[in-house]
């Protein structure tokens, strides 16, 4: 009986051994019940809209948003701050931010800036930076979690990663 007993017990604690391997953490993400979507939308910056555009989601609390901002042909993430040239007769060390928060119903995209966004810009600066503005929300389910092998800065990465159909981007109307 004394020689079973070891015996016993390290058959016992070989067990618990082998079944708490951890090598799955290497493995690449694999989700195939979610679902991330893309909304693409166009609006203009001004006093009138308080240089904010809202589009409407529907999201759980926990969800993930992400926001990129059209510039030339590529996607660029949001929040973003512009340094914008000193011009004549306007003020110096100009900043122009681009930010966004959100709730589970809507997302609101802003611009704010160190001067007044409605009269210290030059017409070429309001064209490039505030009129006709397009974006794309690209909403990530809270179980798809956020995970370190992907550059959420990057929109290709995050097109990638969540295997999103870029052809199936819905476009919508900023309220």
């Amino acid at each position: 009986m004394k020689k079973f007993l070891p015996i016993l017990l390290l058959a016992f604690v070989s067990l618990f051994i082998f079944s708490c391997d951890n090598n799955d953490d290497n493995t690449p993400y694999q989700d195939n019940d979610t679902i991330a979507q893309m909304k693409d939308a166009t609006g203009t910056f001004n006093s009138g809209n308080n240089f904010k555009l809202t589009m409407d989601i529907n999201i759980l609390n926990t969800d993930v948003v992400l926001v990129y901002r059209k510039v030339g042909n590529v996607w660029q993430s949001v929040p973003k701050t512009y340094y914008l040239d000193n011009a004549q007769n306007l003020p110096t060390g100009r900043e122009l931010d681009y930010n966004f928060d959100f709730n589970t119903s809507e997302v609101n995209i802003t611009t704010t800036a160190n001067f007044n966004q409605s009269t210290q810009m030059t017409s070429g600066e309001t064209t490039q930076y505030l009129n006709n503005q397009t974006f794309r929300v690209v909403l990530v389910p809270a179980n798809a979690g956020k995970n370190s092998a992907v550059n959420y800065e990057d929109y290709n990465s995050v097109i990638k990663y969540y295997n999103i159909d870029e052809s199936k981007v819905n476009t919508i109307k900023f309220k």
